[in-house]
This record gives structure tokens, C-alpha cells and sequence, in this order.
């Protein structure tokens, strides 16, 4: 199966600053009064599309939502003043409202994406606690993330200098013209843990390049401020999973750790030979442990 082969009925969806965000609904083929929507939400610089195996493993068996976040994928340009993760985490409330407004709610975050689901929590505490059965953060952390870029460009805005940040968003022409000549092997090198075909590589560079500079530089400030442990809290109710590849170049596994100790009743799952993209890398087992994680969630709501 191709990828990007995956598609539903496309629809807009207004952010509360007028962004408009792109959002496909997979419907489920046996729909009960029971089961969970489940939300997708990509990472930094990706796509909807980087849920590829997890959309063609459970379509069907569930209704899941997937869409791009601000300045990602299909979804319109957002400018650097929302390009927060206190504004994505409205975003994805908008989305809830608009396409899943009643009903349970599995919550699955990639990177960035699990950044999303803390945020929401922050905001929104009452409808994780009403709505919420299930959680899943993958290869994500709540806080001090650290270097975003390897070498020189980690190194300098590792300390965090604003006028830096604005300088480069300012060459983001040059910056993107340099990118094209690096990027595959830098993409294999930060993405990846293991040996994957080229394909997938490819795969994940189109999404990256396809970002343009200027958005790497707008979000790199809500990535490097972003602290929310706290916002954990409220996922303490609920069935959760805390998903990281054992090669992660990007996040290491004490943020890992970190995250599952905040969340006392989440699964913690370490997969080895898998780096950042996880959910590539590994789908199989990453699919097992939604899977488990929907089912876990489905039998809290009976309960309750």
C-alpha cells in the first residue's frame, strides 16, 4: 500500500484565530453506541499522513479522526503569534467540537502531537475528564526538551536566543535551498533507529521539506518553553500508553521515563531498533498497543 494512499471525505474545520485546519473522518464499518473516536495528532514538520500504518491497520474496526495541524500538511498558514502549542491545544478542541462532539475519546499523540494532547489538558481539564478513556504519547515528552536541531544550529539555540530565531526565519529562502542538499541523510539519521527501506526515508523527507523554514522557526519557541507535567494530571484517570523507540535521536529516554512516572496506571513501552518514528519503524507493534489501549479504554467506560 502506497503512501498518502489513505483518504476519507476532506473537510475544514475553523481554528478559533480563523486558521482553517484540514480533517478527514474514517468512519466505523459496525459503528457502536459504545465505542471511542480516536483522535490522531502528528508531530513537528510532519503530516497526517505519518499515521499511514495505524490508519490501515484499524480502519474499519473504529471511527478515527485525523488532521494537519497549523502550518502543516493541508492545513492553512498560521502566523508566528499562534504558532503555539497553548493555540494547538484549542486547535484540537475546535476539532473535537466540530467532529466528534459527543462520545467517549481515545486521545493518540505523536512528538509534537502529544505536546498537543498536554496542552489540551491544560486548557480543557473538564473534557478529558468527562470525555477521555484512553491516552497515547509517543516518542513525546512533557518538558526540557532540549536541542530540536543537531550540530551548530542545536548548539546555538539550545540557550535559546529570540534575535537568532528571528534572524534565521529571516534567510528562510537561503535556509531552504540548503536544506534540499542534506536533508535525506539528516532525516535517516534523526528519524530513524534502526535499518528501514529508502522509501520510508523518503517518505518522511517529503513531509519535512515540505514545511517551509519560516514554521520550523515559529514553533521552535513553544517547543524550547514547553513545561507541562502538571497537565498530566488529568490524564491520571484514564487507560494510557507511553510509547518511545529505543534510538530515539531526538528525545531520549528519560524523557520517557519521565512522562510514564507521571502517569501511574500508562503502559510503558520501549521498542527496540525504532528511533523518533516509531510508529513507522515498528507499526506492528505500536498498532498492538493501540489496539490494547482502545480496548482497555472501552472496558473503563463500561465500568464507570
Amino acid at each position: 500500500m502506497r503512501f498518502r494512499s489513505l483518504r476519507s471525505d476532506a473537510r475544514t474545520v475553523v481554528a478559533t484565530d480563523g486558521v482553517g485546519l484540514h480533517v478527514e473522518v474514517d468512519e466505523q464499518s459496525e459503528p457502536g453506541a459504545a465505542a471511542p473516536t480516536l483522535v490522531f495528532v502528528h508531530g513537528y514538520l510532519l503530516s497526517m499522513d505519518c499515521w499511514h500504518f495505524q490508519r490501515a491497520a484499524l480502519r474499519g474496526e473504529h471511527r478515527m479522526v485525523f488532521y494537519d495541524q497549523r502550518s502543516h500538511g493541508r492545513s492553512d498558514r498560521s502566523d508566528a503569534e499562534h504558532s503555539t502549542l497553548e493555540q494547538l491545544g484549542h486547535d484540537l478542541a475546535t476539532v473535537i467540537e466540530a467532529v466528534a462532539p459527543t462520545g467517549p475519546l481515545v486521545l493518540i499523540g505523536h512528538s509534537m502531537g502529544g505536546m498537543t494532547l498536554m496542552s489540551l489538558a491544560e486548557q480543557r481539564p473538564e473534557l478529558v475528564a468527562e470525555r477521555v478513556v484512553g491516552a497515547a504519547f509517543l516518542a513525546t515528552s512533557a518538558g526540557h526538551v532540549g536541542r530540536l536541531l543537531p550540530g551548530t544550529p542545536g548548539k546555538l539555540l539550545d540557550g535559546f536566543q529570540p534575535l537568532l530565531v528571528g534572524s534565521l526565519a529571516k534567510l528562510s529562502s537561503v535556509v531552504d535551498a540548503s536544506r534540499r542538499g542534506t536533508a535525506f541523510a539528516m532525516t535517516r539519521r534523526l528519524a530513524f533507529g534502526g535499518p528501514v527501506p529508502d522509501s520510508y526515508v523518503v517518505f518522511v523527507d517529503e513531509m519535512i521539506s515540505a514545511t517551509p523554514s519560516q514554521v520550523i522557526w515559529d514553533f521552535l519557541p513553544a517547543l524550547r518553553l514547553h513545561r507541562r507535567y502538571v497537565a498530566l494530571a488529568a490524564y491520571a484517570h484514564v487507560e494510557g500508553l507511553v510509547v518511545a523507540g529505543r534510538n530515539d535521536a531526538i528525545l531520549s529516554a528519560r524523557h520517557t521515563h519521565r512522562l510514564a512516572s507521571e502517569l501511574p496506571v500508562a503502559e510503558l513501552l520501549e521498542v527496540p531498533d525504532a528511533g523518533h518514528m516509531v510508529i513507522l519503524e515498528q507499526p506492528d507493534v505500536v498498532n498492538r498497543a493501540l489496539a490494547d489501549l482502545v480496548a482497555r479504554g472501552q472496558e473503563l467506560r463500561v465500568q464507570a
